[in-house]
């Protein structure tokens, strides 16, 4: 790296990275991404720099999760030296009572009114001691559990996420009804290249967030996204009679920020992005796939047909499927462009329809 051989760079960092995997060593994980993300970042592999930029902020929230276990069981064996000091300073005060009163048996009741209340008060001040710790303790606990909640919630939706901390595990689901929004900005690649590494970063986080928002307003639930390709679902994991209908809505609303979002930028001067956007409805398999870093997923034609519909979209449109146009085509609130049959890669031709 330092040499400036960048590519040689890559293949021994990934080494790094597969040994770090798999002797499970998270601080070295964390390097070798490092690592990673700054040769591509620095060979204009922006896509697999954001990659490696994403891996090392799931590595970094996993280290702090650990070093405030470590600090919680430090503070519990502090607590308990301490404990045991106590409890010897206190055998120790008793031989010496015990001692004082065969030597001095005129002062036997002073002695042990004084060592009563002497008692009295150390264990008056470890119980409050220990009630203190135990209060902290209690309330650093009950945040980790949330914080680890609201991660699982990030990860998998609510019902899914239950299941599992209930059960160990989330059994596969089939679902007959689902409709899959797929979205992906116009000539990224080209767009891309008249941003840094960072400002791309940015870029992408404000629009993905933007996202994220609008479906969680229209109840759709966000499966993943890959570079800048987005992937959403409705209808899934609890069907309801509204989902296709909302799946659509969300689509358009975020149609509408990417063009209200590129106009800002025209007049900026500043590069901005356009996106295609295409829904197919129809049945799939959602489960969860992995043993360490969960995913919710969803497989099946279904899907395969919604990136098709995707990728033969126009920038600022939103394209849907023949099924998709039946379900919806009753619904007033929605507009209808007829594209007729065109020819789609391992597909045939497949009727397609504009949607507004």
């Amino acid at each position: 790296m330092e040499q400036g051989n960048y590519v040689l760079g890559i293949a021994e960092c990934q080494k790094s990275y597969d040994i770090a995997l798999e002797i499970g060593s998270v601080v070295d994980q964390l390097d070798a991404c490092k690592c990673l993300y700054e040769a591509n970042k620095a060979l204009g592999e922006d896509a697999k720099a954001l990659a490696f930029h994403e891996k090392m902020l799931v590595l970094r929230d996993s280290i702090d999760s650990e070093s405030i276990a470590k600090t919680l069981l430090q503070m519990e064996f502090q607590n308990s030296v301490l404990q045991d000091s106590i409890v010897k300073a206190e055998e120790a005060r008793l031989l010496e009572d015990a001692h004082k009163e065969e030597i001095r048996k005129k002062n036997q009741t002073r002695n042990i009114g004084i060592g009563i209340g002497f008692f009295i008060l150390l264990l008056a001040g470890g119980l409050y001691s220990r009630l203190r710790y135990v209060r902290k303790s209690k309330i650093i606990i009950e945040k980790e559990r949330d914080r680890s909640d609201n991660l699982l919630l990030n990860i998998l939706p609510e019902e899914i996420a239950q299941e599992l901390k209930e059960k160990g595990k989330a059994a596969a689901r089939d679902f007959d009804m689902v409709s899959i929004l797929f979205t992906d900005f116009k000539d990224f690649t080209q767009a891309s290249a008249k941003l840094s590494a960072q400002e791309l970063v940015t870029e992408i986080n404000t629009c993905f967030e933007a996202f994220d928002g609008i479906i969680g307003k229209f109840g759709i639930e966000k499966i993943k996204t890959i570079g800048d390709a987005y992937m959403a679902a409705g209808g899934l994991p609890v069907p309801t009679a509204d989902s296709i209908r909302n799946t659509a809505l969300a689509a358009l609303e975020m149609q509408e920020f990417i063009i209200k979002r590129k106009a800002k930028k025209d007049t900026l001067g500043q590069p901005a992005f356009e996106m295609r956007c295409g829904i197919h409805t129809g049945p799939v398999v959602a489960g969860i796939v992995g043993v360490k870093k969960f995913q919710y997923d969803v497989w099946g034609d279904t899907v395969n047909t919604a990136s098709r519909i995707e990728s033969n979209s126009k920038a600022g449109k939103v394209n849907i499927s023949q099924t998709t146009y039946e379900l919806l085509n009753n619904d007033p609130q929605f507009n209808f462009e007829s594209r007729g049959k065109i020819e789609v890669k391992g597909k045939g031709e497949i009727e397609m329809w504009f949607i507004s």
